[in-house]
């Protein structure tokens, strides 16, 4: 088994409904962390998605080295305490999982940045805490606490991912608000998915959000 695809947006981009969709499709899915049993690899099981990815690339030159029992990678950045991850942020690993990976595909789950903006400082300590204190890329420590400054950083990634993929079959880029989304994934990936809603909502959101499908 090898993985058939991997999203490069960012948290609280409906990054945890995708996982949902794909898993639905019959798709093994590593969602931010590898979940006991979820995975033949007892030796990662645990472990973050972000991890392992790192782990590849600076051991053996293939990010996907050790994950290749997994499907999708749905959510692949980590920002803790201890420790602060962001693939989909890397030049260097993004192109080495194109060149060892030929027939591997690239989504980015996209919202509008400010509604992003709102939902990553609305989710437990990410905006007020975790980015500004981050030494996350294209967002140093310190920056990240202002709507501005989250709104600069997101427009920023997305404009790298269109950059560096360009015309690229290989990388579909959408909205999870797109009553189309659904049928654009699948027609990327070559199935259909069963199931398309909200996942991993905020609680207390507008009402008027959650009816869009924002969450």
């Amino acid at each position: 088994m090898t993985c058939r695809v991997i999203n490069l947006g960012l948290p609280k981009s409906g990054t945890t409904t995708l996982a949902r969709a794909l898993e639905q499709a019959g798709l093994r899915v590593a969602d931010h962390k590898i979940r006991r049993g979820r995975n033949p690899d007892l030796a990662i099981a645990g472990s973050y998605v972000a991890r392992q990815l790192y782990d590849g690339y600076f051991r053996s030159g293939d990010p996907l080295e050790r994950l290749g029992g997994f499907d999708a990678l749905t959510e692949v950045s980590v920002l803790t305490r201890d420790l602060c991850l962001w693939p989909q942020c890397d030049f260097g690993l993004i192109t080495a999982l194109r060149e060892r990976h030929p027939d591997l595909r690239f989504v980015a789950s996209w919202r509008a940045p400010r509604s992003l903006s709102g939902s990553m400082l609305r989710w437990s300590n990410l905006g007020t805490d975790r980015l500004p204190q981050g030494q996350v890329p294209g967002l140093p420590r310190g920056f990240g606490e202002t709507t501005l400054e989250r709104v600069q950083w997101i427009e920023a990634h997305y404009a790298f991912l269109r950059m560096m993929f360009r015309d690229d079959p290989r990388f579909l880029e959408y909205d999870v608000a797109d009553p189309e989304a659904p049928e654009k994934i699948g027609a990327h990936l070559g199935l259909t998915l069963p199931w398309w809603g909200k996942a991993n909502e905020n609680t207390g959101m507008p009402a008027t959000l959650i009816r869009r499908g924002l969450a």
